[in-house]
């Protein structure tokens, strides 16, 4: 992922590229094309105070070594400066920073300053103080015909705009500026200018080059060219050599080292040369070995294995392939000879190289993105007249080992589908034009049209792909912007009940005190056991841990973990929930969505005027209530029955029903499972199945009903009954709360009351009626008549008779 610069000046891209655009032009169509232009820096005004400085006389300062105290002529004065480079010297032209100016390299304010006793007003330049590049040792030396006083940039070409483009990891093609230019000749920004034909070879190359793979290998290096150069001088590169090359940050070193840097920046072509006096043999190429090294370009020594590339001669390893020279055999100014190096290496191996050892470079960065494998002549040809052309000297016929792998890859385009995927209508003749100025074969018309994709575009592998490249060269801003259609004013509902109920329980768990917690969708054997699973079809085949073998049962055991680390910790009163999958089996049918909610401890803070009481089942019920309410189910009339799993304790724990359907259990936890879960008590838990509560009929879904609210005062009557002692409260209530419903608002048990007075087997449940008129205040006589309503609607229902 991510991009990477590539930087080139507006001078360089127009050696590839005739056109007339303006800077503007060719940036705005640059990020159009997909390549965006990062940055344009117009370095020319920021480096014009910065001029030509002649050193008319230059001497070692009396007290220091490395300083030279040197009159500098500027054309309009003549100043003493103090210079620290070793290059310092009489009768040098240099690039001089008056005092009161800010060097944009390093930012530095100078000022009139006094170095070891002796004044220095101003200074001279190095390429870091000016910003060009990291070379700070020596300073700038300019020709000797610059003129004095002027400003030194355009001297150096720096004058020229310097365009940064960020170009995306799949557009390997425009890593060189010849990519860049075609890409811009084929969207109509100028022509491609033609690069020039090959050199004829004068003899047969002395060094031989052999692909020595094992089978299975091939791939790491499928063409190798080489070409044996003779009596070349190797001086310092051209003027123009040097400023492209400075302009991008680039540090000039010789000018075979040079060519080969600006071949792969110019033409995105890697290239290398060896000093041919120093290769022992022939080449070989082979896979690493154990204990082979090399020291590299950089100084520093690698060690490499069989996963990369070795390009070896007779002594052993002298580079490695895609990454970097060898120290061994690199050219300096005694080098006559040179064995050039045009290859073609694959990207995943030298990707992984690079990573394991750590070295970045300009070659790595291009071959792990891919370059051209159709281009290695083409560049061979290139590189080898450029040398011949600057450090003179007679080429051999080329060495080639291998072959230009695979054929150009066809794709079957539909013309149709340049409208069907973008919107946009493209004349049928407008799309092969575009795609024939791009480089790619057309052939065929309508709905069968192969396209055969040039060898420098790796990253077009798919019909959409060609559409795409149709498509920017089109001008995405030809998309026409077509606003969404609206069926109706009112969006339809997007989440389904099932995944706002998940909301709604989440919702009022946390409004009523309760922390989520998320936990893992398994848990261990044993508390699988404890709740009902431990069944062979949910166990993992591979599980994250030991700890964590099954799909969860239920969401209670681990819940209860979560607990226990509280516990441990010191927090003693805990409430949490999880809203979550658990598992029945492994059909799709046994996954159920469950609401759970678990309290330990103490209820309430601990109070002077009231202790706080231990969590019970009562808690848990209400919150088994409050999600059941929440998601639009009857909590109001669900039954309640004392038939709860057996991981509840029996006598304190239930389940609320419909009918048949289960729709949670709720009650304190066995004390049996607390001990197998090392987890002290009192801890109480529901389990509410979302799944299970049933869609509110109409329209109404979780909506609540209309609020009424009546002036007139409510009037609460208690009742106390006797009832035998297996009579159970809740039918007690509902009986009563069926009695008049026009006017009950209400019922809730206060008391419950067993004494040797009431008779054997007897106990007294005491009711509050909220009596709520609409209306009319009510008279005695309506309250007493619903009053005798309510005792006999009981006394249907439990046999219970008003105590007396």
């Amino acid at each position: 992922g991510g991009t990477d610069a590539m930087k080139f000046t507006l001078s360089w891209l127009k050696t590839h590229l005739d056109t007339d655009a303006t800077l503007g032009g060719i940036v705005d169509r640059l990020t159009a094309l997909g390549l965006e232009v990062e940055e344009v820096s117009d370095r020319g005004a920021a480096l014009e105070p910065f001029t030509v400085g002649y050193v008319v006389k230059a001497e070692r300062h009396a007290d220091a070594d490395k300083l030279s105290v040197c009159l500098v002529d500027t054309g309009t004065d003549t100043v003493q400066v103090v210079c620290g480079a070793p290059n310092a010297r009489t009768g040098m032209k240099g690039v001089f920073a008056r005092s009161g100016l800010i060097l944009p390299g390093t930012g530095l304010h100078l000022k009139k300053t006094r170095i070891r006793g002796v004044d220095s007003d101003g200074m001279l330049c190095s390429e870091r103080e000016m910003g060009i590049s990291d070379e700070h040792d020596t300073i700038i030396e300019l020709p000797e015909d610059a003129p004095v006083g002027a400003p030194f940039a355009p001297l150096l070409g720096l004058d020229d705009p310097l365009i940064d483009v960020a170009v995306t990891p799949d557009r390997s093609d425009c890593l060189g500026v010849y990519g860049i230019a075609r890409d811009l000749a084929a969207a109509g920004t100028g022509t491609l200018k033609p690069l020039e034909a090959m050199v004829k070879g004068a003899f047969a190359s002395p060094i031989d080059v052999h692909l020595d793979f094992e089978a299975g290998a091939a791939d790491a290096c499928p063409l190798f060219i080489g070409r044996y150069i003779r009596g070349v001088n190797n001086g310092p590169s051209p003027k123009w050599l040097h400023e492209r090359l400075m302009s991008v940050g680039l540090r000039p070193i010789s000018a075979l080292v040079d060519i080969t840097n600006w071949v792969t920046l110019d033409l995105g072509r890697p290239a290398h040369v060896f000093d041919a006096d120093r290769v022992k043999g022939d080449l070989r190429l082979r896979l690493g070995r154990e204990g082979d090294e090399y020291l590299a370009l950089d100084g520093n020594e690698y060690t490499i294995d069989e996963t990369m590339t070795a390009i070896c001669d007779d002594t052993g390893l002298i580079s490695l392939a895609g990454i970097m020279g060898g120290a061994t055999t690199a050219c300096d100014e005694g080098t006559t000879d040179v064995f050039l190096e045009i290859a073609l290496f694959d990207p995943i191996r030298t990707a992984a190289t690079g990573r394991a050892l750590g070295i970045e470079s300009d070659a790595r960065y291009r071959f792990e993105r891919g370059v051209d494998p159709a281009f290695l002549a083409p560049g061979a040809e290139i590189a080898t007249r450029l040398i011949l052309e600057l450090c003179g000297g007679e080429a051999s016929e080329l060495v080639i080992a291998g072959a230009v792998p695979g054929e150009r890859r066809k794709i079957g385009l539909r013309a149709s589908r340049i409208a069907s995927l973008c919107g946009v209508d493209v004349d049928e003749a407008a799309q092969h034009d575009i795609l024939a100025r791009l480089g790619f074969d057309v052939a065929g018309k309508g709905e069968k049209i192969t396209v055969t994709v040039p060898s420098w575009r790796r990253d077009v592998e798919v019909e959409a792909d060609v559409v795409e490249e149709v498509l920017r060269i089109h001008g995405y801003d030809a998309i026409p912007a077509v606003s969404m259609p609206r069926e109706d004013g009112v969006g339809h509902p997007v989440l389904t009940t099932a995944q706002r109920r998940v909301a709604l329980a989440k919702r009022t768990l946390a409004a009523r005190g309760l922390v989520e917690a998320v936990t893992w969708s398994f848990t261990g054997d044993e508390q699988a056991r404890l709740f009902g699973g431990g069944r062979p079809e949910l166990r993992l085949a591979n599980p994250i841990s030991a700890e964590l073998t099954d799909m969860r049962p239920s969401l209670i055991p681990n819940l209860i973990a979560a607990a226990a680390r509280n516990v441990d910790r010191g927090f003693a009163d805990v409430a949490l929930f999880e809203v979550g999958q658990a598992y029945a089996g492994d059909a799709p049918d046994d996954q159920f969505m469950s609401a759970c909610a678990l309290r330990r401890g103490q209820s309430g803070p601990r109070h002077w005027l009231a202790g706080p009481r231990d969590v019970d089942a009562f808690d848990a019920k209400a919150d088994a209530l409050a999600v059941i309410a929440a998601c639009g189910g009857p909590a109001a009339s669900a039954q309640v029955a004392a038939d709860a799993p057996d991981w509840y304790h029996p006598g304190r724990s239930g389940t609320l029903k419909l009918g048949p359907v289960l729709l949670a259990h709720f009650g304190e936890v066995h004390p049996r499972v607390l001990a197998a879960l090392d987890v002290a008590g009192p801890l109480a838990a529901c389990e509410v199945f979302l799944g299970a509560i049933p869609v509110a009929k109409g329209r109404r879904g979780t909506a609540k009903p209309l609020l009424k609210l009546s002036p007139l005062q409510a009037v609460v009557r208690d009742f106390a009954f006797v009832v035998d002692r297996d009579v159970r409260a809740d039918d007690l209530v509902r009986a009563a709360r069926g009695a008049e419903k026009a006017l009950i608002a209400g019922v809730e048990m206060f008391d419950a009351y067993r004494g040797t007075e009431l008779g054997a087997g007897k106990r007294s449940l005491a009711i509050a009626v909220t009596l709520q008129p609409m209306k009319r205040t009510l008279t005695d006589a309506e309250i007493d008549a619903v009053s005798r309503k309510i005792v006999a609607a009981v006394e249907k229902a439990t046999g219970g008779v008003l105590r007396g």
